[in-house]
């Protein structure tokens, strides 16, 4: 677990995937004020994550697109702690085993499909921003936001074209 968040009651998490090297304008503006940035892999350049953390501290997984040296400092899955919630970040939804998850966290961040959705699954809210960079499939660029107000965690989907 890299970051944990405490000490407010509610949090707003800004989470994007699959950006493949480009970051619209739009999702800065929409993150500019969330407490903490999730990545969700096939990010496509280091810039992205330091343009990203210039915003909000950013946790970040590798997807299967990633690669270089500085992809390499990326691992596969990742958790984060927020407001005493744990939360994990991968970028193949089908790579996570349910039954690891043994009702520890509350919600699961994936990316990899390019196809936003929002869905509880055994207990667990599981967000899929879409993606930022590079929409396929007749989606349009995306982004979410994740909220967590005690034991209340939901998220909302962000069309970045208005």
């Amino acid at each position: 677990m890299t970051s944990t968040l405490s000490g407010k009651r509610i949090y707003r998490l800004g989470i994007i995937s699959d950006t493949h090297g480009y970051l619209p304008d739009q999702a800065l503006r929409i993150f500019s004020r969330v407490d903490m940035i999730l990545h969700a892999g096939d990010v496509g350049s280091e810039t992205i994550l330091s343009t990203l953390a210039k915003i909000a501290p950013v946790v970040a997984v590798r997807g299967n697109m990633d690669s270089g040296a500085w992809a390499d400092r990326l691992i596969e899955k990742e958790s984060v702690e927020v407001g005493g919630r744990l939360i994990h970040l991968i970028h193949d939804a089908a790579r996570l085993r349910m039954g690891a998850l043994n009702g520890t966290c509350v919600a699961v961040v994936n990316g990899h499909t390019h196809r936003p959705a929002v869905a509880t699954r055994e207990g667990v809210l599981f967000v899929n921003p879409g993606s930022a960079g590079a929409p396929r499939y007749g989606e349009r660029a995306s982004v979410a936001i994740l909220q967590i107000e005690g034991a209340r965690v939901s998220a909302d989907l962000v069309d970045l074209a208005g």
